[in-house]
């Protein structure tokens, strides 16, 4: 079974702007887990790699299109 690529820079990156805007909003993980049904917290943690669509949810809920959230996201 081949290993799932992952862009740790990436990663951290994803991590810390979802981070920035839960907090920009006032939310604390719990708010977003209630209200998601998502463990932010298992996310945030960058443990994992999100999904696109999870992702997309995120930014949903939080009122950020994809477009503006991946502007700061800087890969090189």
């Amino acid at each position: 079974m081949k290993r799932q690529r992952r862009n740790e820079i990436l990663v951290k990156q994803v991590v810390d702007r979802l981070k920035t805007v839960r907090r920009e909003r006032g939310l604390t993980q719990e708010n977003v887990r209630f209200d998601t049904d998502l463990n932010i917290g298992r996310i945030e943690s960058g443990r994992h790699s999100i999904s696109l669509t999870t992702l997309a949810d995120l930014c949903d809920y939080y009122n950020v299109p994809l477009e503006d959230f991946f502007k700061k996201i800087v890969t090189r």
